[in-house]
């Protein structure tokens, strides 16, 4: 991209490195955590994803653009991040299913992509010294007013954006995942149905569940336990899935009360991300924030009850102890901190993962724990229906 079609803007960092970039998207002035991401494709699936709400998104991979953006590789309504920065953005487009440049798409949703920056030394800076809040601003370029900003915002562990990411009332989603031959989504026939609860869900999440033979309700995240219990006992749902989301799964004091609820009736329950993190909170044991956490598609993760490795898609940076072993199996181990992957509680029908086995962007070899679920579901459907 020439420089004149792009912008100064001006950055600061927590740790009071301060510098020039350039901006091709969006506009104004931006605050959050600063984060990198190493996959090396799957760009817009990212900064779509819920997850990284209130975060600017470092791209390790330094040629980022030439892919384009289209209507079915986002994750999610919208862009939820602060803003991504990029080594150099290229709006040449060569995807034949590309309709728009990634500049475009970035400036409908007046969202920042920096340029011109050297992303090796600011993933070097993070992995170091850990993620940070940052300012990114294309108006302001006095460093002691954007360092007096920043201080004066609060930092992202004191943000909820589960209010903003998660759906404002309930909705039925039918999608199984896209068929490219076809060119249409799959629409497989369901035999139970489960309630999602949406903390800022991706869609290919939806999309895999439905692939099972699951029928899902996605519900806004204050949701009522007591409400899908009745329904538990009724028949009217056989499970419950707590999605991924943004933030610090501590702040969700009401929800961990309500899956404290679930937890007691033995409701088939599946977690990813942070609701790996909120199952482990319902059971009493802190999660504890990583260093700068694991952002990308390419993260080794030991599957223990196949001894197999499998090539995983990672977006967190908070952690559940190593205590919760006195209460669950350990099923899954990151193999680049050995940090807990998966876990399966040992007093009912209820696991969960952190990694994405929807991957989307980035392997799938992790997708069959979807069908885990749906014969957990079986199972306990099968016993509560021979025990009446």
């Amino acid at each position: 991209m020439y420089k004149s079609d792009t912008s100064p803007a001006w950055v600061y960092c927590a740790n009071g490195l301060y510098f020039e970039a350039r901006c091709f998207s969006g506009k104004g002035t931006r605050i959050g955590e600063i984060v990198f991401n190493t996959s090396l494709s799957g760009y817009q699936e990212i900064i779509t994803d819920p997850s990284y709400a209130g975060q600017f998104v470092v791209f390790s991979m330094p040629e980022i653009g030439i892919v384009g953006a289209n209507e079915l590789d986002s994750e999610s309504r919208g862009i939820f991040s602060s803003g991504m920065i990029v080594r150099h953005y290229e709006n040449f487009i060569s995807n034949f299913r590309a309709t728009q440049s990634l500049k475009t798409f970035l400036d409908k949703h007046n969202t920042l992509g920096i340029c011109d920056v050297d992303t090796r030394a600011l993933v070097k800076m993070i992995r170091t010294q850990g993620a940070m809040m940052s300012i990114i601003s294309t108006e302001i370029s006095d460093k002691k007013i954007l360092a007096k900003t920043l201080e004066s915002a609060p930092d992202i562990t004191a943000q909820n954006h589960i209010e903003s990411v998660s759906t404002p009332s309930p909705y039925t989603h039918t999608n199984g995942i896209f068929d490219y031959a076809q060119m249409a989504y799959s629409t497989p026939s369901t035999r139970y149905k489960v309630a999602v609860i949406d903390f800022g869900a991706k869609h290919n999440i939806l999309n895999e569940l439905v692939n099972v033979g699951l029928g899902v309700t996605v519900l806004p995240y204050k949701f009522n336990a007591q409400a899908l219990i009745d329904q538990f006992n009724n028949g009217e749902i056989h499970g419950v899935f707590l999605s991924n989301g943004p933030g610090d799964p501590k702040m969700l004091t009401k929800q961990i009360e309500q899956i404290k609820l679930l937890i007691a009736t033995k409701i088939p329950i599946f977690g990813i991300c942070l609701g790996h993190q909120l199952l482990s909170l319902a059971y009493g044991y802190e999660t504890h924030k990583l260093k700068f956490g694991h952002h990308g598609g390419n993260h080794p993760v030991k599957n223990l009850a196949t001894n197999s490795v499998e090539i995983t898609a990672q977006n967190h940076i908070y952690s559940v102890p190593e205590a919760i072993a006195n209460i669950a199996d350990i099923t899954h181990r990151n193999l680049f901190d050995n940090t807990i992957e998966g876990v399966a509680y040992k007093d009912a029908p209820i696991f969960s993962v952190q990694h994405h086995p929807e991957a989307s962007p980035g392997p799938r070899e992790s997708r069959n724990i979807f069908e885990r679920f749906a014969q957990i579901i079986h199972q306990t459907h099968k016993k509560r229906t021979a025990s009446t």
